[in-house]
């Protein structure tokens, strides 16, 4: 099968849920371009052929190996390296062959320089076979993109080639032992030298793809504060040029309840060579960079793990007959399997969204760090800023958290089979827990997200309240919106009716200082609303894929039905989190 060009669903969004007009010129100002591509059309073709032939890779043979990989595993840790083991080995020279590794790195350095997009609905795609395949592939192109962002020309002229090459990759290091989410409590330490190289003494662990040669790496400058002001970023590469050895050890590869087929290390350093990256003190700041894009991702490839599972599921019970007929035309397994897609295709347009608005802000990033940018680019740049703010937390939570649900659902359709290791659902659902876990938990993405509507409250705390009374729904019908806005605008009045009742009676503020929101900050009050910000989370994931899925209605009414089914799947859960928050709050 081929992932995109047999799949409708994706043709569509290509098409018309990724903002062209917008992102088109941010990569090709002028047509023709220097590879030769002679329209706007015509670079849309040039993408679509890209995801074609990976769609095609993907769904043939990755999903061939993806059994071998989970039983084979990734390989083996030998003299303080990894060693990739047979099959692992297949799919990366082969992804060599298709030249994937280098699709959004520079021109200058032998990069194909697409959108950013378009390696996003790759790693997609490979996820849908193998989400193992597709983590390790994202640890190329992403330290790829750090090195050319963050390391001198020469550094990145000498290796970005050769992770375009498929000869290198990488890995971001935060976690150490005891160290989890609170990343002031890092204990890795950097000596500064008189040639202005740091030597770096510590350990990380859960470290994903920490074998691939180059390390991005989270440490403190002796006497540097235990806070995250304290943290600076550094960069090391295992062979050092002049260090005799490795400069930074591979100690061993975990043991996993999924994901096999991906290297999980723990590293050591013992007087490594390291280049501070910036200045001191910034590290969390820049770290937050490549974390952004990883929780996206991380999105993007569940979404491919619930496409595989559901799809699976949805062949067995199109063939497995039960009392005459197909078990996928009895009642209630029809009923599941239709809400199952609904919330699949929902939450592939909600993640198309974002790809699109993540895109925007990436390009313009990059054009900020390295001149001016126009009025016109300013103002987009900032729009993009904040969907991608907004969006990457309810990305990584809902799709993350989704793929846990819909791959257990996967394994209750097959029965007893989907116990079995010979029907590849068990893997789907085994694999699903590690994106739940890495790159920041559902419940750190759950409280980013209460963040964030704290942060917009008080910022605009008229604004905020003002919202209630000239968003009511009832604006919508005496404008004679259509049918969809309508729906939609109802079932956010009163997502913000009762959003604002729970912060009201979470934070306490007095009645004649209600826009006053340092009278909201009760250390004790705000503990009270952190109880909630799961529940929050949720509601805002589906808020804002109805908002997208409303949007897409504008554009092509056939989309009502989308709309239509996920409004009735999500109206219930929300009513569940409206009557959860009064009677805990």
């Amino acid at each position: 099968m081929n992932y995109f060009s047999d799949e409708k669903e994706w043709q569509w969004l290509f098409e018309n849920a990724i903002d062209w007009d917008k992102i088109l010129p941010l990569y090709y100002p002028t047509f023709p371009t220097e590879d030769g591509l002679e329209t706007p059309d015509e670079a849309k073709d040039f993408l679509k052929e890209i995801l074609i032939n990976t769609g095609e890779w993907a769904g043939t043979s990755i999903l061939e190996k993806a059994e071998h990989l989970d039983q084979e595993g990734a390989g083996e840790v030998k003299d303080g390296k990894t060693i990739h083991g047979n099959t692992l080995g297949q799919i990366l020279n082969e992804a060599k062959e298709l030249q994937v590794y280098g699709l959004p790195l520079a021109r200058e350095f032998g990069g194909l320089e697409t959108p950013a997009l378009i390696y996003m609905m790759f790693l997609n795609q490979v996820a849908r076979s193998c989400i193992s395949s597709s983590t390790l592939l994202a640890f190329y192109t992403s330290i790829g993109e750090m090195v050319h962002r963050f390391c001198d020309h020469e550094t990145a002229s000498r290796l970005v080639p050769q992770v375009v090459a498929g000869d290198i990759s990488g890995s971001m290091n935060l976690t150490e032992p005891g160290c989890g989410s609170d990343l002031s409590m890092i204990k890795t330490k950097a000596t500064p030298q008189d040639d202005g190289t740091y030597l770096l003494n510590g350990q990380k662990i859960f470290i994903t793809n920490g074998g691939g040669g180059l390390q991005f790496v989270l440490a403190k400058v002796e006497g540097a504060p235990d806070t995250l002001d304290g943290i600076s970023m550094f960069f090391v590469e295992q062979n050092h040029e002049g260090k005799e050895g490795l400069n930074y050890t591979v100690d061993k590869s975990e043991e996993k309840m999924g994901m096999h087929g991906s290297f999980t290390c723990v590293i050591s350093y013992e007087n490594t060579v390291a280049k501070l990256v910036g200045e001191e003190g910034q590290g969390f700041k820049y770290m937050l960079h490549l974390m952004n894009e990883a929780r996206i991702v991380v999105g993007i490839q569940s979404l491919g793990g619930i496409e595989g599972c559901l799809a699976y599921a949805r062949k067995y019970a199109d063939e497995r007959l039960q009392f005459g007929k197909p078990i996928s035309e009895l009642p209630l397994m029809k009923r599941n399997l239709e809400d199952f897609e609904t919330e699949r295709d929902a939450i592939r347009a909600l993640i198309a969204d974002t790809m699109s608005w993540f895109d925007i802000y990436l390009r313009l990033d990059s054009k900020k760090l390295n001149g001016e940018l126009s009025k016109e680019e300013k103002d987009l740049y900032k729009e993009a800023s904040i969907w991608t703010r907004k969006r990457t937390p309810l990305v990584k939570y809902y799709a993350t958290e989704a793929y846990t649900d819909l791959s257990k659902k996967a394994v209750q359709v097959l029965g007893g089979y989907g116990f079995i290791q010979e029907y590849p659902v068990e893997r789907y659902h085994r694999d699903s827990f590690g994106p739940l876990l890495y790159e920041g938990t559902s419940q750190i993405q759950a409280l980013m997200a209460l963040k964030d509507i704290i942060k917009y409250a008080m910022s605009d705390p008229k604004n905020f309240f003002s919202n209630m009374v000239f968003k009511h729904p009832s604006v919508a019908f005496l404008n004679r919106e259509n049918e969809w806005s309508q729906e939609f605008k109802s079932i956010h009045f009163r997502f913000k009716k009762n959003l604002v009742s729970l912060l009201v009676a979470c934070l306490k503020p007095e009645a004649s200082k209600m826009l006053d929101f340092k009278n909201w900050t009760n250390p004790d009050n705000i503990n009270a609303l952190m109880e909630h910000a799961e529940t929050l989370c949720q509601a805002l994931s589906y808020m804002e894929t109805l908002r997208v899925l409303c949007d897409h209605c504008n554009k092509d009414k056939e989309r009502k039905d989308l709309f239509n089914r996920y409004a009735r799947l999500v109206k219930p859960r929300l009513e569940a989190i409206y009557t959860d928050w009064d009677l805990r709050s």
